[in-house]
């Protein structure tokens, strides 16, 4: 069957990346923090031991920052499975060289291998991201990328702890630390050996020598997609923060909480296991699409617990328990950018794209040690810096609101959905990926249009009676949406601009949806289609796509026993369906449109 062999295909495909990349973080953070705990464990003068910290931390980020474009062209201009193998290949070397510092205690050298690791780390790391829409299908992307972050974040508590707890069991025989880590890398080569063939995007791209010059070319191209530059941003800031924070709770448990190394290791371990667990949470919850509804959430979780943690007097276990809540917080931040990042450019493009993001998130990084080395000088002690991250997050997340209002409205439709529906989609490869389309859907309730809205992650702009959209509540929902209203009543001309600005949007590659019934149904049964459509399509070289809702009649919304409201609803989590029909000609008529709608 081929459906099954292409599960197959895939299955095998995405946990050989997740091996590889669970080996990749694991060795990246235990060989980081065993480095850092040795530094920490030399008896240093504290300006000392603080300059070397955050050059370990610099010295990690920068090789992505100069590299990351090249592992971007490497992934474009060769197949990701080479690529991929080659870089678990130069990981020998590199390792071979962290034994030769570790074993002769020379801080240069274990400094260089950590380099040269993070070159290794940056070249791999386009090709691993980009390889899991090449693996996975669409409606599985965010579930994917919330498995990996889990698998990542676990491995990055192992990688913590170990790193720690082998500074500690051979803090006389540092070269038994090296001989394990060189052992994990042949594992990761193992896993790296299982990966499918994938074919090469782009054989024409030329490598450019400059990478800033790269990222700049990139950035050129992330600019023309507004989602995709927001998302790319947010990453940025998003690893920007969680390295501030991450150094901010090593001084927080050195200098509040006075615990030891190994506990310190514990606290980075608890902001770990929530990330992982909050990006499968996040992966799970988006469903079979990419869910920007939880963008908000999980800031303004960041927001409260980072304010929460500055006011002090808690003990070890009560930051452990914030330091979790804030990773399950960013886990919801992460997974749906990460998907964003790896789906929206084109196939050609795709690693150039996630090359510039690695670079920039890693120049966050370095900003990162920069930024806390200067409150440090400032006189903030790790609560104020807390409050800082926190207040930083708070204006960020009001300003993405305030140019992607969206994303608020997505998160009140993803609590909709979750508290009061529990919702089916059918027919979900119908809706195009990109280019403009009209939907055309049966009209059953006061919530159809949310939740439609729910129902896919493409942004739909819905057709909307004005005697609502004039509404002063539902006109400020209806605004951000960039919803278009429409009324019987309106003159001949304002009825014309609206159909046309319907149009419009079609032809500009947007989603716009209409009720084609003109009302909702009193009775539950469908009702005659009207022919506005028929006059938005007019000259529009675009798919209808019809469209049913079932489930919603009886519902608390709908005008079953005569009123819309004051009803008790019948059961909790009501099971709705959304499905989508095949794509019909733009020439349809109404009633060849409304019969597609009525066999769904």
């Amino acid at each position: 069957m081929p459906g099954a062999e292409s599960d197959n295909r895939w299955n095998h495909g995405f946990w050989g990346v997740w091996a590889t990349q669970f080996q990749e973080s694991f060795s990246d953070n235990a060989y980081r923090w065993l480095v850092v705990s040795y530094v920490i464990g030399m008896g240093l003068s504290s300006e000392r031991q603080d300059f070397l910290t955050n050059a370990a931390t610099v010295l990690f980020s920068l090789p992505f920052i100069l590299f990351s474009p090249a592992g971007g062209y490497l992934a474009d201009r060769y197949s990701k499975r080479s690529v991929i193998l080659g870089t678990k290949l130069a990981e020998l070397p590199v390792m071979g060289l962290a034994l030769l510092g570790l074993v002769t205690r020379s801080i240069p050298v274990m400094f260089a291998a950590l380099f040269l690791r993070g070159i290794q780390s940056s070249c791999y790391s386009p090709s691993k991201f980009g390889m899991l829409p090449e693996v996975l299908p669409e409606k599985r992307l965010s579930w994917g990328n919330g498995v990996i972050e889990l698998g990542s974040f676990l491995a990055i508590i192992c990688g913590t702890v170990a790193g720690t707890s082998m500074y500690s069991e051979f803090r006389l025989q540092l070269g038994n630390a090296g001989t394990i880590l060189i052992a994990t890398t042949l594992i990761g080569l193992m896993a790296a050996a299982t990966l499918p063939r994938t074919q090469v995007a782009r054989t024409t791209r030329h490598f450019h020598i400059n990478p800033f010059g790269e990222l700049i070319e990139q950035w050129s191209v992330i600019r023309r997609d507004r989602t995709l530059y927001l998302a790319v941003l947010g990453n940025t800031y998003f690893f920007l923060l969680a390295a501030l924070l991450q150094t901010t709770v090593l001084y927080y448990g050195k200098f509040v909480l006075n615990v030891s190394e190994g506990q310190i290791g514990y606290l980075q371990a608890a902001i770990a296991v929530g990330i992982g667990v909050g990006s499968f949470a996040a992966g799970y919850l988006s469903g079979d699409k990419i869910e920007y509804g939880l963008i908000p959430l999980g800031s303004a979780g960041i927001t409260i617990l980072a304010i929460v943690l500055s006011l002090g007097g808690f003990s070890f276990a009560q930051v452990a328990i914030i330091l979790l809540l804030m990773g399950f917080s960013a886990g919801f931040f992460a997974v749906p950018i990460n998907a964003i990042i790896q789906h929206r450019p084109d196939a050609e493009k795709k690693g150039g794209v996630i090359g510039a993001s690695n670079q920039l998130s890693f120049i966050g990084i370095a900003v990162s040690a920069l930024l806390h080395f200067v409150l440090s000088s400032l006189g903030f002690q790790p609560p104020a810096i807390f409050l800082f991250g926190g207040l930083m997050t708070l204006v960020a997340t009001i300003y993405t609101i305030i140019l992607v209002p969206d994303s608020l409205l997505r998160l009140l439709v993803w609590i909709l959905v979750h508290s009061v529906y529990r919702i089916q989609i059918q027919g979900r490869d119908n809706i195009p990926a990109k280019g403009g389309a009209l939907f055309v859907c049966n009209h059953l309730s006061l919530v159809d249009a949310l939740l439609l809205g729910g129902s896919t992650e493409r942004h739909i702009r819905f057709l909307m009676h004005k005697g609502y959209y004039d509404r002063p509540l539902v006109g400020l929902f209806a605004r951000a949406a960039r919803a278009i209203p429409i009324s019987p009543e309106q003159r001949p001309r304002d009825m014309i601009q609206s159909m046309r600005t319907a149009s419009d949007a079609i032809c500009n590659g947007q989603i716009v949806c209409i009720f084609a019934e003109g009302q909702m149904t009193r009775t539950g049964q469908l009702l005659p289609f009207r022919r506005g459509f028929e006059r938005i399509m007019q000259g529009v070289d675009a798919p209808i796509i019809p469209v049913h809702l079932d489930g919603l009649w009886g519902s608390i919304f709908s005008f079953e026993r005569g009123r819309y409201f004051w009803k008790l609803p019948k059961r909790a989590l009501r099971p709705i369906t959304v499905s989508y029909g095949a794509a019909l000609p733009s020439t349809s008529t109404a009633i060849e449109v409304r019969q597609a709608v009525q066999e769904l």
